[in-house]
């Protein structure tokens, strides 16, 4: 059964209605500055703890409490590996803030554990829901709520190498078919024709879901003709060297190392590779289109959701920081500053973006890009996927018996959101 935690039934399920209602009272409910005329102190978390992002939000706090002054933003930079754990032990303790930074792939454990607030009811009186793309927006929803709403959005596309295609009188491919071809073809020397992270980690499921998408499949059907085809074309540009066996190792930081130095002609990497693509290697030639599609096209949905936390005693003052956020004289500011791009479709055409030869290719993206939105036991799920990539490009199994256990294992761990 859905929790229902918003501001009014999280005060009475915890028993603190009547303490609530002094905390209240004393913040005072109604006007500017979130809905209360007293000085509020709104607590942040987020992972950011350094670069571009790190600056940008605190400027985005600043601009806020400059345009309402009786609110204060407390902010905690967590390192992006501890601060799963360290919100779960601040909800047993009591002490959660007010906002917290979720990787969109979280938000429905966080949900179904009672950490994040229900404010379906907030984002209904919003009335904005439909001015996002697709995958941003579903990210945020659990069980039917919404629990967040997006702060920026990225995904996967391809990356190539311009003189090397040239070279090799190769266009960007557009189907598997293409890029099987293509990296065979661009495969010379010690240079490798495609770079994919298959890595143990979120990193390896990240950038292999898009191909099962790709193929007519999802999650609960992995183990399908579609999910074996999908699988097997990466075993196949691996065993017949268009691919380093060095991907089961690469972080997807590893490719664009691999792209950078020119000893792989094309990589399959995102939006947050281009500054330091233009700024560490200013006279590699390369250019972006979106993947390759099999049945379909799909790519796979990256970035972050904010949402109050279970524990927030200031929810309207919450509130009105994420819904100012969004406004696009405060969020086109923001995502030009952090380079990167927007989860409202309704921004798609901004000249930032839409203007920019690459930029525009992952707004064209994102139109596609999926969220990994398979409930509570997604960690778990991810897990297995990784394990079957692991086995399936190692050799360790062929590719049906490593799918074949993945869906088993996978199977009792998916909710019925993620059926």
């Amino acid at each position: 059964m859905r929790q229902q935690l918003t501001r009014r039934s999280f005060l009475k399920v915890t028993g603190a209605g009547l303490v609530g209602t002094a905390l209240f009272g004393a913040a005072g409910c109604g006007g500017g500055g979130g809905g209360q005329s007293g000085k509020v102190t709104l607590t942040w978390w987020d992972y950011w703890t350094e670069g571009a992002t790190n600056t940008g939000i605190q400027n985005l706090h600043s601009k806020y409490m400059k345009a309402t002054p009786n609110v204060n933003i407390k902010r905690r930079t967590i390192p992006f590996d501890q601060l799963k754990p360290t919100l779960l032990r601040a909800a047993a303790a009591g002490e959660l803030p007010d906002i917290a930074v979720i990787d969109n792939p979280d938000m429905a454990s966080f949900a179904s554990q009672g950490v994040l607030m229900d404010i379906t009811d907030y984002v209904e009186s919003w009335g904005q829901g439909d001015a996002y793309f697709d995958g941003p927006w579903q990210s945020c929803q659990y069980d039917g709520a919404s629990y967040g709403i997006p702060t920026s959005s990225n995904c996967l596309a391809l990356f190539y190498n311009k003189d090397f295609l040239e070279e090799a009188g190769v266009e960007p491919p557009t189907t598997w078919d293409e890029l099987k071809e293509s990296a065979a073809t661009l495969t010379q020397g010690n240079r490798f024709g495609l770079a994919v992270s298959a890595i143990k980690s979120e990193e390896g499921t990240f950038q292999w879901l898009p191909f099962l998408w790709q193929a007519g499949e999802d999650i609960p059907t992995i183990d399908s003709a579609g999910g074996r085809a999908a699988m097997q074309l990466w075993v196949d540009m691996v065993r017949e060297g268009s691919m380093s066996r060095g991907i089961l190792g690469w972080r997807q930081e590893d490719v664009k190392n691999e792209f950078q130095n020119r000893r792989v002609a094309m990589m399959i990497n995102g939006p947050w590779q281009i500054p330091l693509l233009e700024q560490d290697s200013p006279d590699l030639n390369w250019d972006v289109v979106v993947l390759p599609k099999g049945k379909q096209s799909a790519s796979i949905l990256g970035g972050e959701n904010m949402g109050i936390t279970s524990g927030s005693q200031n929810a309207d003052a919450a509130w009105d920081f994420m819904s100012w956020m969004q406004k696009p004289e405060n969020y086109v500011p923001y995502l030009k500053e952090v380079d990167r791009q927007p989860s409202r479709q309704d921004l798609a055409d901004v000249p930032a973006w839409a203007d920019d030869p690459v930029l525009s290719v992952f707004i064209e993206q994102l139109k596609v890009a999926r969220p990994r939105a398979y409930g509570p036991k997604y960690p778990e799920i991810s897990e297995a996927v990784q394990e079957a990539i692991q086995a399936s490009i190692s050799g360790e199994s062929d590719v049906a018996t490593a799918l074949s256990r993945a869906q088993s294992q996978i199977k009792p761990l998916l909710s019925e959101e993620g059926q």
